[in-house]
């Protein structure tokens, strides 16, 4: 059964993530006695080389960022990612399904837009329960 995530979820998810961080020591998976889970939520922000220009160059690295994006879906390692709605210095957001601080960045530096400059990622540890996102690999497959 696959479970789809409402708008409202995102911006739940901004305006609490500082919050929702547990002070279980890094590295661990499930917290003890609940049904909670360590995730890596990543805000993607403008970077350095940040342009709302559209040229070739842009559309290319578009491409290679949802490739990139499509290609961490099939290896189980993104839950969900999507765009900001806005035009502010957010631009979107990955949810990692790992408890390695060291882990979602080596993802989230895997992006072509991050390594372009033109996306920086600022990455949260943050407990959720287990049932509330869909499991990684899953979300909007076909």
């Amino acid at each position: 059964m696959r479970r789809h995530v409402a708008p409202s979820f995102l911006a739940l998810a901004l305006a609490t993530s500082a919050a929702a961080q547990a002070p279980a020591p890094e590295g661990k998976r499930e917290a003890p006695g609940g049904g909670m889970s360590q995730v890596y939520l990543v805000l993607l922000k403008k970077g350095p080389a940040w342009s709302a220009e559209k040229t070739d160059a842009t559309a290319k690295l578009m491409e290679a960022h949802l490739a990139n994006i499509r290609r961490l879906w099939k290896e189980k390692k993104m839950i969900v990612a999507g765009p900001s709605g806005d035009d502010g210095e957010m631009r979107g957001v990955f949810i990692f399904d790992t408890a390695s601080r060291e882990q979602a960045q080596a993802w989230a530096d895997s992006d072509p837009a991050v390594k372009a400059g033109r996306l920086v990622p600022e990455l949260h540890s943050w407990w959720i329960e287990r049932n509330a996102l869909p499991v990684a690999g899953e979300y909007c497959q076909k």
